[in-house]
This record gives structure tokens, sequence and C-alpha cells, in this order.
């Protein structure tokens, strides 16, 4: 799908942390890295790839993804690839139990 997200699609402002910018970001698992949830060169990468897997540009999505990271994942969930499984399997969650009541 290659979704492109721009820091004025969020709800949520996080910082630039210039100091990390042109490092590797989340392209997919496997990834062991950290994630810093405080970084908006890392929050972007991440929300893409999970908007992708759900095939989804729906800016609704994306806002309720923003609050599941920030209100619900867990800060001992830290690697990319767990914090990917994590909004995913969440968001999968979320999204079928809305389409079960619509339907």
């Amino acid at each position: 799908m290659g979704i492109i997200i721009k820091p004025s699609d969020l709800q949520f402002r996080y910082p630039r942390k210039k100091e990390t910018r042109e490092r590797p970001k989340f392209k997919g698992k496997p990834d062991p890295n950290p994630f810093d949830r405080d970084d908006l060169y890392e929050v972007i990468p991440m929300f893409e790839a999970v908007m992708n897997a759900l095939e989804t540009i729906d800016g609704q999505v994306l806002h309720r993804m923003e609050e599941v990271l920030n209100e619900d994942v867990p800060r001992f969930v830290t690697s990319r690839e767990e914090v990917f499984d994590c909004l995913l399997g969440t968001m999968e969650g979320i999204l079928g139990a809305c389409r079960r009541q619509a339907g």
C-alpha cells in the first residue's frame, strides 16, 4: 500500500530527536532494536508499517493507534518488533470489533 504519514496527520506532538534522525528506522520484522516512542522520527515509520499491514489509510485509525501507543502499550514493550506486534494486534482487535458491530 505504501502509506506516507506526515507530522501534520498526527493528533499528538512528538519531539524531533535530530541526533538520531539519520539512524535506520523500522522497516519490518525482525527488528530487535529499541523503539523510542518519544521520537517523531521513530513513531512515523512504525505507524506507517502498522497502517500498511492493516491495509488502511483512515485517519481515525491512525489517531486511535496513537492513543493505543500513548495510553495502552506498556513501557516494558521496548523493541521495535514488540511494539509493531502489540500495535498491530490491538488495532486488528479494535477494527474487528468495530466491523462486527457495524455489520
